[in-house]
């Protein structure tokens, strides 16, 4: 990997490339790598039904979601390995390797089998997948953000890495556009199984394109000018772990990265574009194709946000643009997902209000349904209660039960009482399981909880709304990040030491907010509940940021 990184980073003696060809290149190169990452997030649903089949629905949703955030677990792994390649060898060869990874990984998922077709061997292959397309990621961001900020400017650094930045959005954007066309084509060709069944691989397999134009973009980059000097008087690490991570002066800013800007870009970017998909899916019951909607109105609506953030930085700083947005989400949190529910899905808020639901249950029956290697049944009384409320959406209240009874969910005045299934024959368990969900849905449905949102009662206006507050926050965090992220660092480490606190927050903590998040919510029966996830990684941020980051605006690249 180190010599083919040596060898495409000749470019340093290639001719100077132009600003203009830098940013668009490194952008649209990171773009594509946005839009391999981001179409598995906004296809969890049928991916967890394709791939994870043998669980319960909840289970399988859940250890979807997981597996997205696996992605992310790997991440640091390859800001390591890339980094150190960027450090010794020059940025440019780091990232075209990461390019090839990432778009052969999210090629190969459109081809996997699925569960039914070839059992545990499907999943494994997708964790595999999975891993080799974070672990690629892992290396990409730095090196296109260190790239841009390198040939850009002092005074343009912000407006300039910005458009790095926007490449997320452009990516996101991207993968709704193509799932939503792609669901619109073949549901009116062959039905509207049809894209549940195959139509799904059509995103991922369009992913080869992408990567053949991003190997040719890059190809014409030459390395930046910057490392490119520090090369040729021959002052390049080394020992990069060694240098970043065994120096007290520089592992004193890993740290202040980490605390002080990724744990709350980790949170509030992966709320905003990713946990509201799944709260509007499934506990707002709303149509994927009008989320798709939603949601690509809004990341267009970001693009603007990057440039115009990262622009103000370049006048007024990085740091305090960066606490605004952090500061804007930790307030905005709980309003804005409660406006939501009220936006998007009126009739069941009232419901909420109007008949509240209570699960009555022995503590020790209960469990938190996640299993990602499938060897959990989930049958006990408590567990299809709680699943049964969690696939209709409704928040519930917990209620400690009898020891030894089985659950009772109170829906108003009427009462259901749940049962054991647990150690019978899988047949006789589904029929069972069944009964009692029929059971638990009709007394909703006479509570006035509906199936799943109006789409004549969706207010648009008001949805939007919130979701753009959501933007302005993330977007005014992460428009100057990169160039502050850069500016914190001395050039002989900066890859290596950029990368690393980056991809911890934004993998352990952004990618893990889909999951956690729901798991939460689903186990204690609050919708809302999950929120204090991100909420405690921004406060920790918002404290860190106020009191220990420097303002790197005036900081100079070459030292």
């Amino acid at each position: 990997m180190a010599d083919l990184a040596a060898g495409s980073a000749q470019g340093a003696q290639d001719e100077p490339t132009s600003l203009r060809t830098v940013v668009a290149a490194s952008a649209a190169g990171t773009t594509f790598e946005w839009y391999d990452f981001f179409v598995f997030g906004s296809l969890t649903q049928v991916i967890s039904r394709t791939f994870f089949s043998g669980l319960p629905d909840t289970a399988g949703y859940i250890a979807a979601l997981a597996l997205f955030g696996a992605g992310f677990a790997f991440r640091p792994l390859g800001a390591l390995v890339f980094g150190r390649i960027g450090d010794r060898t020059g940025r440019k060869g780091a990232f075209m390797l990461t390019v090839i990874l990432m778009g052969g990984a999210t090629v190969a998922i459109g081809l996997l089998p699925s569960y039914a077709t070839a059992g545990l061997i499907a999943p494994a292959l997708l964790v595999l997948m999975r891993i080799i397309q974070g672990f690629a990621l892992g290396g990409e961001y730095g090196g296109a953000a260190i790239y841009v900020a390198e040939h850009a400017p002092k005074g343009a650094r912000g407006r300039s890495t910005s458009w790095v930045q926007t490449s997320a959005a452009f990516g996101l954007f991207a993968a709704l556009l193509v799932i939503l066309a792609t669901r619109l084509i073949v549901g009116r060709l062959f039905g509207p199984e049809a894209f549940d069944a195959w139509g799904w691989r059509i995103p991922f397999l369009f992913s080869a394109g992408l990567l053949a134009i991003s190997i040719f973009m890059r190809l014409k980059l030459s390395e930046s000018p910057t490392f490119a000097k520090l090369k040729a008087e021959g002052q390049e690490s080394r020992a990069p772990f060694k240098e970043a991570f065994g120096r007290w002066s520089n592992l004193k800013l890993v740290l202040i990265a980490l605390f002080a800007i990724m744990c709350a870009q980790g949170a509030v970017w992966y709320t905003a574009f990713f946990y509201v998909q799944t709260f509007l899916e499934k506990f707002l019951k709303v149509e994927p194709a009008t989320i798709n909607l939603l949601m690509a109105a809004a990341t267009a609506i970001s693009a603007v946000g990057y440039v115009f953030f990262g622009w103000l930085s370049d006048r007024v700083g990085r740091k305090p643009v960066m606490l605004a947005g952090m500061t804007l989400m930790l307030v905005a949190y709980f309003p804005g997902f409660h406006a939501l529910s009220k936006f998007v899905n009126p009739a069941l808020a009232e419901a909420q209000a109007r008949t509240p639901v209570i699960v009555v249950a022995d503590p020790a029956d209960c469990s938190v349904q996640f299993d990602p290697i499938g060897k959990k049944s989930f049958t006990s009384s408590c567990d299809i209660a709680k699943s049964t409320l969690t696939n209709a959406g409704v928040g519930y209240t917990n209620q400690e039960g009898a020891r030894g009874e089985p659950a009772v969910i109170r829906i108003g005045r009427t009462e259901v009482a749940s049962v054991n299934a647990t150690g019978l024959p899988a047949a006789e368990a589904k029929d069972l399981k069944a009964r009692v969900e029929s059971q638990i849905k009709g007394a909703l449905a006479e509570a006035g909880y509906p199936s799943k949102a109006d789409p004549a009662r969706i207010n648009v206006a008001g949805a939007m709304g919130v979701l753009f507050i959501f933007i302005i926050a993330a977007t005014a965090l992460y428009g100057p990040m990169a160039a502050c992220l850069v500016e914190l660092f001395p050039t002989r480490i900066r890859y290596t030491a950029m990368s690393l606190p980056y991809h911890v927050g934004t993998g352990w903590v952004g990618g893990f907010v889909p999951v956690t998040a729901y798991a939460i919510a689903t186990s204690m029966g609050d919708i809302y509940a999950g929120l204090w996830f991100p909420v405690g990684f921004t406060l920790i941020s918002v404290i860190t940021c106020a009191l220990f980051l420097p303002e790197t605006r005036d900081e100079p690249l070459d030292r």
